[in-house]
């Protein structure tokens, strides 16, 4: 039977966790591994393989995707560091109605090796039973104008793509990891949301305005999340710093009041798989899962009570804005369906918080299989997508977050949509006109929607090259894996370690979707991105 390309269960990769504002990030250029030094990475570099970035190139212009910036970005630049270095550095980027907000306890929780940090936090007690939500989102707008070269650029591809063994960012490099990113210790121009919660997690009063800002530590998620799960004592990056242990602590709380608001409303709980490749000058030396903690729990709800705030700050001064939406799924009936198969019992309307009860109780039952029943779910209910919404007009709303009202605002360094959201929050807070078009903003919609697709398509391309590459000299070695997925008659299965996904052509005879098998590597196709296995077991 002739292999067919794309045709697994859990050979696509949903953009769920990219509808949170913080989508998984493979940052650097795939040489620098959570703070692993260089000779360790260097001394188990498999000399002989392939080296992946130019397949990533390669990709990328099959995609119609930008891989280089034009020499009048590069000019651009030049003159925007020219300009930051005439002596008055941030302030000629400012306006007047900048606050100084360096004093603040702001701090970043990210991937270990990130470079292009988007936001800070900082929270405060108002009152006994109320709280004040400051997230400071990176000011890239004063550096990259609106119709500039960069701006064109950026809008070529509309995101960053992080393929592991490169990436290319949205934005220059003198941006994304420098002028526009709110690293440590660094004074940086910012759009600050405020965000007053009432003792439930609702939002009761919101503003925006422009500040100076300084991050005071830059933490990341596997620590801060282990130490918040009670698995480590406090860490030294948080001890260092004065009162940073209780504002993360109290960050922590106000979280756990969004995330039960959010979880009355059925928001969906959904956690599917996302390995990334770990490797050193394009050669794959082993993948990882991005595993989610309490760490990376806190900044999606912060991020998404963000979002929808600001998209409620939109509407309230007459602007239009994109929204992001998932619709209410056309394919329920075969979500009660899957339901139904394993022992639950859904309504035939579509139903949110029905629909949210059902998984958590899943996932307490079989965390195991938990990330494959999400990922079934989450290709019955659709993909995301971009869309204008007017003010003041409904708009179809986000069933996986159940909300009506969502945009991107948050990670302008690397999603086009969240720096046109940025211009029109500034245009609001300034008393303007809006800088787009109905029309315009409508195309944008429609295009950054097209380039986000193709974007994850290329990374999805690559995670399987990887995955290839790194089983290539491991042909008839044993792995213990899961069925994902069983269609046309093929089936499709995920190893436990490493987490590379491939399709079972020998014994796979009464396998069903959930299996636990054992599997013999008969044959990796690095070109086509095949993995091909036995089921021994």
């Amino acid at each position: 039977m002739p292999r067919k390309k794309d045709k697994g269960s859990n050979n696509q990769h949903h953009d769920h966790n990219r509808d949170h504002g913080h989508d998984h990030k493979n940052h650097g250029h795939g040489h620098n591994h959570q703070g692993q030094s260089h000779d360790n990475l260097y001394s188990r570099v498999p000399h002989l393989k392939h080296d992946l970035r130019d397949r990533a190139k390669l990709e990328m212009a099959l995609n119609g995707l930008r891989a280089v910036f034009s020499p009048e970005v590069h000019e651009q630049v030049v003159r925007l560091l020219k300009q930051y270095d005439n002596g008055q550095g941030l302030k000629s980027f400012a306006c007047e109605k900048t606050r100084d907000l360096r004093h603040l306890l702001w701090s970043s929780i990210d991937n270990q090796d990130s470079r292009d940090l988007d936001q800070i936090e900082f929270v405060e007690r108002t009152s006994h039973s109320s709280t004040k939500v400051l997230i400071a989102i990176a000011d890239v707008d004063s550096f990259a104008a609106h119709k500039s070269p960069i701006d064109e650029s950026a809008r070529q591809n509309t995101t960053s793509v992080y393929m592991g063994v490169i990436n290319f960012p949205m934005l220059p490099d003198e941006l994304s990891y420098d002028m526009t990113s709110l690293l440590p210790g660094q004074e940086r121009l910012a759009v600050v949301y405020e965000l007053h919660l009432g003792n439930h997690g609702h939002v009761v009063d919101s503003h925006v305005y422009r500040a100076f800002v300084t991050n005071k530590a830059q933490l990341d998620y596997k620590t801060i999340g282990l130490w918040l799960d009670g698995k480590i004592g406090v860490p030294r990056e948080v001890a260092k710093v004065k009162g940073l242990t209780e504002q993360l602590l109290l960050q922590n709380h106000v979280k756990q009041q969004i995330f039960n608001l959010r979880q009355k409303h059925g928001s969906l709980f959904l956690r599917t798989v996302e390995a990334r490749a770990v490797a050193v000058e394009g050669q794959v030396l082993d993948l990882e899962l991005v595993e989610e903690n309490p760490a990376r729990d806190l900044i999606e709800n912060f991020m998404i009570a963000a979002n929808v705030a600001v998209s409620a700050y939109l509407d309230k001064k007459g602007f239009p804005s994109i929204k992001r939406i998932v619709r209410t799924p056309d394919r329920w009936p075969k979500i009660v369906e899957l339901a139904a198969a394993m022992g639950s019992h859904l309504p035939q309307s579509p139903d949110a918080p029905a629909l949210q009860s059902f998984l958590l109780k899943m996932r307490d039952r079989d965390p195991l299989r938990f990330p494959d029943l999400s990922l079934r779910v989450v290709k019955l209910l659709g993909k995301g997508e971009y869309v204008l919404d007017p003010p003041g007009e409904n708009n179809p709303g986000h069933f996986a977050l159940a909300v009506n009202d969502y945009t991107h605002s948050t990670a302008p360094n690397r999603r086009y949509v969240d720096l046109i959201t940025q211009r029109l929050l500034k245009a609001a807070m300034d008393g303007k006109t809006c800088p787009y078009s109905f029309d315009e903003l409508s195309d944008l919609a429609l295009e950054c929607t097209r380039k986000s697709s193709l974007a994850k398509k290329v990374e999805r391309t690559l995670r399987k090259v990887a995955a290839a590459s790194l089983l290539g000299d491991k042909i008839g070695n044993f792995f213990d894996g899961i069925v994902t997925g069983v269609k046309d008659e093929e089936v499709y299965v995920r190893l436990l370690k490493p987490p590379a996904e491939g399709r079972i052509v020998e014994g796979a005879e009464g396998l069903e979707v959930g299996d636990e098998v054992r599997l013999k590597l008969l044959m990796v196709d690095e070109d086509n991105a095949f993995i091909d296995f036995a089921c021994v077991h």
